[in-house]
């Protein structure tokens, strides 16, 4: 009730001190940039000059792709230092959720309400005010308010910002309509503070808003769309001398042999734990297994396990895998992933870094994704408009050397038997999404190997004729699954199918169950036990519910939903379906609590832990180096405070991390990152370390 009242209040006051409605004399307009295709705008409409003072904006911002995307719109007044006063945003997240978001201040007391819940702070000093839902507009206005406060400036509800200069740079291209934007003197900036990464930004002189843009994604002024590749590729470079910094800080390479003292190996065949034993290594192989208390030899460098658990390096089967996460990945003791699908010169260029020791993150098992063209298209991998091009694609996906081809949701099913014969010809397991207007049934008969995403296996059951499953309704339509019943017809041809035709699935259930039980305000039972751990940015977008639940009915139908999920997989696993972890939220953090779940689906610990780690070496072909520690296997390598087999939690307390022979201290990554560690670094003693 006092929350309540407290949103109800700052309502009122927030109506009763916003300004009427002006005339706007000025406009910024923006295209949205995603896989070189537009696919939204951004509008900003002005009144007041260009150094925020006094001026009050409003934004639209609105994007979709892949069938999903924000729709928000902003009223931002700011007062005479171009600090945020009345901030006012609605709208929708990219799932559906609500967006009610309210900013207040008088110069002496600040007051919001977010999903995260109410806040209010007496302002000593000058503070911004960092918006939870904001569009990327807002970044130029944080850029303006931290330059006139020096580079810094202390951030609401909490941290501070910092702003960095990076380059300076001249662009000018044509726009949508082939006229040119003219040459224009710009500054790219980033901003530090907001959440794990920074954010990049390009400014012109008169310090307005000229582009904010990611490796893959891009928010660009009209008239300059020709050189949103040109800037992307700048971020990605600057990103890539950023994280390469980090790795040389980072990655550790013992002079000479590694011993990892004092240890319990976990050994997937028994599923059980070894005695103490301490592992040798020797560059990046497994030189040795030997008793606990074997003396070292004076050129070895020891790392103390203290009775901890050594487990090989765990698989996330579900990545879109980018710099950051690589990094991240290492830390959460992610030594492999699959990527699902990416940028090809992108993923290209990334692997080889990481493959170089340039860049930090797990080796790279790859997909060919196979998307249809239609006006729901993802903008991801190789869009294709014929069966003739989806065959295409399929050869072209093999001569990159991929693992498996994925079929997603655009792809005309009747183009379906003819790609799996050309990958099945070329070697290529085939896996992938349920094309919009075919059924589970009919890809498992087409050859299928694997089904990706639990709700893309069990849709068809609660489907309706003309449900278009390119569209959000392909999460919303898990509502139907409330009390359903899994011994209804369609239910058990599906899963019988599954055990006939031997078919791998990957439900990626901490997706589903963070878009099905996530509620605005708190964590999501998926993020409750690390997302305190992180900044506060990101702890304010962790309460930020995915998808809209309206009703109490609503809540009730999506948790019972996933109650649903649960019973699907335990009855797959009692088949004997090959179930694997994935992800698809970036792996890292997320990716213990999949573990976690597959607990619920009626795995031991002892199971889950080698489904992670020997089961996915075996099914991605890699058995002979990997997944397994034995002498002459890759030094993959994971220390685990704890005892996983009695708690399945403890995968997230991870110590230390060997890949390849690099050794890494999550600790240390994590403080660079302003994350709180999960576990504490391990005594070091004998040789030093020397960094990469």
């Amino acid at each position: 009730m006092q929350k309540t009242a407290a949103r109800a209040a700052l309502l009122a006051l927030f109506a009763f001190l916003q300004v009427s409605a002006p005339v706007l004399a000025a406009a910024e307009r923006f295209s949205v940039i995603l896989g070189e295709r537009i696919v939204g705008t951004l509008v900003a409409d002005q009144k007041g000059d260009h150094r925020d003072r006094g001026r009050e904006t409003r934004i639209v911002y609105d994007y979709k792709n892949n069938g999903r995307g924000p729709t928000i719109a902003e009223t931002i007044r700011v007062d005479r230092r171009g600090l945020p006063a009345a901030w006012d945003v609605s709208g929708t997240t990219t799932f559906g959720s609500k967006i009610s978001e309210q900013f207040l201040s008088d110069g002496k007391t600040a007051r919001w309400v977010d999903s995260a819940g109410t806040g209010t702070a007496r302002l000593e000093a000058p503070a911004l005010y960092v918006a939870q839902a904001a569009s990327p507009w807002a970044l130029g206005l944080y850029a303006r308010a931290i330059s006139r406060a020096g580079g810094a400036l202390p951030a609401l509800p909490g941290g501070e910002l910092r702003l960095e200069r990076v380059a300076a740079l001249d662009i000018g291209g044509p726009g949508p309509d082939g006229s040119p934007g003219g040459k224009l003197s710009i500054t790219a900036w980033t901003i530090s503070g907001i959440d794990i990464g920074r954010e990049t930004l390009f400014l012109d002189r008169a310090n307005t808003l000229v582009a904010v843009a990611s490796p893959g994604f891009i928010v660009i002024r009209e008239g300059y769309e020709g050189e949103e590749a040109r800037l992307r590729n700048l971020v990605a470079q600057w990103d890539t001398e950023r994280l390469a910094g980090y790795q040389k800080a980072l990655a550790n390479r013992p002079a000479g042999p590694l011993r990892i003292r004092n240890v319990r190996v976990f050994q997937p065949e028994t599923l059980s734990l070894s005695a103490p034993a301490s592992v040798v290594v020797r560059g990046n192989r497994i030189a040795a297994i030997e008793p606990a208390t074997a003396p070292a030899a004076a050129d070895e460098t020891v790392v103390e396990g203290k009775g901890g658990t050594l487990i090989p390096g765990m698989v996330e089967m579900h990545a879109h895998l980018g710099q950051e996460s690589a990094l991240l990945n290492i830390a959460a003791g992610i030594t492999t992933v699959r990527d699902m699908g990416n940028s090809d010169p992108v993923l290209d260029t990334l692997v080889q870094r990481i493959e170089s020791g340039e860049l930090a993150g797990p080796r790279v098992v790859r997909s060919g994704f196979i998307e249809g063209k239609s006006p729901f298209s993802a903008n991801n991998g190789t869009v294709v408009d014929s069966e003739a091009a989806a065959i295409e694609a399929v050869r072209a996906a093999a001569a990159r050397g991929v693992f498996q081809i994925k079929i997603y949701n655009s792809i005309n099913p009747q183009w379906v038997p003819a790609m799996i014969a050309e990958a099945k010809r070329l070697g290529l397991r085939v896996a992938g999404h349920i094309p919009a207007f075919t059924t589970t049934d009919a890809m498992l008969e087409a050859g299928y190997d694997e089904i990706t995403h639990s709700n893309q296996l069990m849709l068809n059951w609660v489907l309706q004729p003309g449900d278009d499953t390119r569209t959000l309704l392909r999460i919303t339509a898990l509502k139907r699954f409330h009390k359903f019943d899994l011994e209804a017809p369609a239910a058990q041809t599906t899963l019988a199918l599954m055990a006939a035709k031997k078919a791998a699935h990957e439900p990626t259930l901490v997706i589903m169950e963070t878009a099905t039980t996530g509620r605005t305000g708190q964590f999501p039972p998926s993020a409750a036990s690390w997302g305190p751990h992180m900044p506060i940015g990101m702890q304010r977008s962790l309460k930020q519910a995915m998808l809209d639940v309206a009703t109490p009915e609503d809540d009730a139908a999506y948790r019972g939903a996933f109650d649903t999920t649960i019973d699907v997989m335990r009855r797959l696993h009692k088949a004997g379906t090959m179930i694997v972890p994935g992800t698809d939220m970036g792996g890292h953090f997320w990716y213990h609590r999949e573990l976690e779940l597959f607990t619920r689906a009626g795995m031991t610990n002892g199971e889950v832990l080698k489904r992670a780690t020997a089961d996915m070496a075996d099914y991605l072909g890699l058995a002979d180096r990997f997944g397994r520690i034995a002498p002459g296997m890759t030094a993959d390598l994971v220390l685990l405070e704890g005892d996983p087999m009695a708690d399945i939690t403890e995968t997230r307390k991870v110590a230390m991390v060997v890949k390849d022979g690099a050794v890494y201290f999550p600790t240390d990554i994590y403080e660079t990152l302003g994350i709180k560690p999960f576990a504490a670094k391990p005594a070091v003693s004998g040789a030093a370390f020397a960094k990469k």
